[in-house]
């Protein structure tokens, strides 16, 4: 137990938005005052005439506990004796203009299980932490020189209990056990969990948040969520969690008109709505709510033990009319689109964050052309540790999905990633947005009959784990799971009695595990001292070869794909210099569902200008087959 009182400085450093830890006084906190033992409650409602706590502990009565007005900047705070860990309560909030208000509490810890909407007191503190070796190790190493390879994964729907009610979620705790086995099998070094704070709504994936400060109870306790934190971090696997300050729900009961006026949301509605996502937007202008979201990622940070964010929706953060019809956005004091105050926030939230942990990833799903996302905020950049590259996933599916005859024409898709690539650090995904709303699963967008959409698939795979850039899958894709995903039901895992699935999951288990094995695929990834075309003009044969090397590690990685159903006959790949080169994967084994055309386990360089290259290696490339070799 602790003292927990808001202080004159408490107010000042919120309202100045550079509290960092206000999440330890806002909300509802266990405590002794005096002798007592209770609660201690605070909110923000600048606007509020009047604010009560209710809850289970008074019955609910609406006008008894009182909250008092600690001063003009607007927080609310009071004491209640007796009032106990797992109690339900809310905020009852008198407006100015007379009318009252049920409230859940923005910066609750934990809340009750939907449909209910009350937020739930919970002590935090008392968890022994087992990862002291994981967060010291972080903090050491140079993330852009480390190998990130990232399981994007939806707790809900990973498994699922069969026949189990409300949904038969697994438990953090039983979640921790499966996805850890999976995940070192695999070689995965981090997880990316979906929607993991607090929202009412299902099928919103947690992308319309309610409880900014609360692990969502679907699945436990805060605690149980550190348990799988903890587990995950104890078997060397890193933990990020999807965070949404681009926008949030409506609901009534939520951050919304939060006392009777914008308090979370920008007042004017064409800068504090989303018409085509039905949800408000921040006031990124108000020093408050900046402090609420930027202390937000300092909490999962400290009191979860998180690695990083990914951020989603960054675009429409930064721009003023994303989305928007003319008259629904208010262009900014230089008449341009740009939302100055999105870009302010950004750069202060990178720049504090990676200052006290610079090994912390921020990464940005960020949808444009947009400058120096990952740059110096002190050279005008937003400060991220890492962009998605939403250019290089959309020409990568759209090529992947044509007939292999119209492919020649649109050979440059899979090479104009690399003509930008030196500009940001970039991750590379396929996420859970390219799986759902008729888009097709990975393996369903794939031309052909079933057998050549795995060949396809398998090539594709290897041409994504060999290009410069970090990895990210969304789970099922892994195996091919043929179904376009839905949090309604759990992962298609009876797929891995076929062998074609089978095949494709052993099949990525070794690109991940060459993926960490080789130094060359992860140490150079935004500088051409890294990759090396070999051939990226043949658009008529439509087959790529390229190399990634590494200035401290001797390895190299040749990478050849055939994106047809042609057998290429003696067909020869220009190579640095003469010697022997190692085939260490062939995705056309019979082991991962392929025709088990076999090549020689080395090659051996022969004099031969090829490919602006004075040596070359020749075979027999069969169909639609992807190789590695080392040399």
């Amino acid at each position: 137990m602790h003292t927990i009182e808001i202080t004159q400085d408490d107010q000042y450093l919120f309202a100045q938005g550079t509290h960092y830890e206000i999440y330890k006084k806002m909300g509802a906190h266990l405590c002794e005052i005096e002798g007592k033992k209770g609660c201690y409650f605070a909110t923000y409602a600048p606007n509020a005439a009047e604010v009560y706590v209710v809850g289970d502990f008074n019955g609910w009565r609406e006008w008894d506990k009182p909250l008092r007005k600690l001063g003009p900047g607007g927080i609310w705070a009071g004491f209640y004796e007796g009032v106990e860990e797992n109690s339900l309560y809310k905020f009852f909030i008198k407006t100015a203009d007379g009318r009252t208000l049920y409230k859940a509490d923005p910066f609750a810890n934990y809340a009750e299980k939907r449909p209910g909407t009350a937020s739930r007191i919970t002590d935090l503190t008392g968890f022994d932490w087992e990862d002291e070796k994981w967060l010291t190790e972080r903090e050491e190493k140079d993330m852009f020189k480390e190998p990130l390879a990232i399981y994007e994964c939806q707790i809900g729907s990973f498994m699922k209990h069969p026949g189990g009610e409300d949904g038969g979620y697994y438990s953090y705790k039983e979640f921790a056990d499966r996805i850890v086995d999976y995940l070192k099998k695999m070689k995965y070094t981090h997880v990316e969990l979906m929607g993991i704070a607090e929202h009412p709504f299902d099928g919103s994936w947690g992308y319309q948040v309610t409880g900014y400060y609360a692990p969502t109870s679907r699945y436990g306790s805060p605690k149980d969520f550190m348990y799988l934190v903890n587990k995950l971090h104890k078997n060397n696997i890193g933990v990020i969690l999807d965070w949404v300050p681009a926008h949030f729900a409506k609901d009534e009961f939520g951050l919304a008109n939060y006392d009777g006026g914008a308090v979370f949301e920008h007042p004017d509605p064409r800068l504090g709505e989303h018409p085509e996502w039905g949800t408000k937007i921040f006031n990124y202008g108000r020093t408050e709510i900046k402090n609420f979201l930027i202390a937000n990622v300092f909490y999962w940070l400290r009191e979860f033990h998180i690695d990083g964010i990914r951020v989603d929706a960054v675009a429409s953060m930064l721009y003023l009319d994303y989305g928007k019809k003319d008259g629904e956005w208010v262009a900014n004091k230089y008449g341009g689109n740009k939302n100055l105050e999105a870009i302010e926030f950004f750069k202060h939230l990178n720049s504090i964050i990676h200052k006290e942990y610079p090994g912390f990833m921020t990464i940005a799903e960020e949808s444009t052309a947009w400058p120096k996302v990952t740059g110096n905020v002190n050279e005008d950049g937003l400060g991220f540790s890492f962009k998605w590259n939403m250019g290089w996933m959309h020409d990568f599916c759209e090529y992947m999905k044509l007939d292999p005859y119209f492919r020649k024409e649109n050979h440059y898709a899979m090479t104009f990633a690399m003509s930008y690539n030196e500009y940001e650090n970039y991750i590379l995904p396929l996420s859970h947005d390219e799986v759902v709303h008729l888009k097709c699963s990975m393996v369903e967008k794939m031309p052909g009959y079933r057998v050549d959409k795995y060949a396809n698939l398998r090539v594709g795979y290897t041409f994504m784990f060999g290009h410069a850039g970090k990895k990210l899958l969304f789970m099922g894709q892994d195996f091919a799971q043929e179904r376009e995903w839905s949090e309604e039901r759990e992962l298609d895992w009876f797929l891995l009695e076929d062998p074609l699935n089978a095949g494709m999951k052993e099949y990525v288990g070794e690109l991940l595990k060459i993926y960490r094995k080789y130094p060359c695929l992860y140490r150079d990834d935004n500088s051409w001292k890294g990759f090396e075309w070999i051939k990226a003009d043949d658009k008529d044969r439509s087959t790529y070869a390229f190399i990634r090397r590494t200035e401290d590690h001797p390895k190299c990685l040749l990478f050849i794909h055939n994106m047809t159903p042609m057998k290429w006959e003696d067909y020869k790949v220009g190579v640095p210099h003469k010697g022997k080169y190692k085939v260490i994967l062939n995705s056309d084994e019979v082991r991962f569902g392929g025709n088990g055309n076999e090549f020689p386990t080395e090659f051996v360089a022969e004099k031969y200008d090829c490919d602006y290259k004075e040596y070359a290696i020749s075979m027999d490339l069969p169909p639609y087959t992807a190789l590695i070799i080392e040399f």
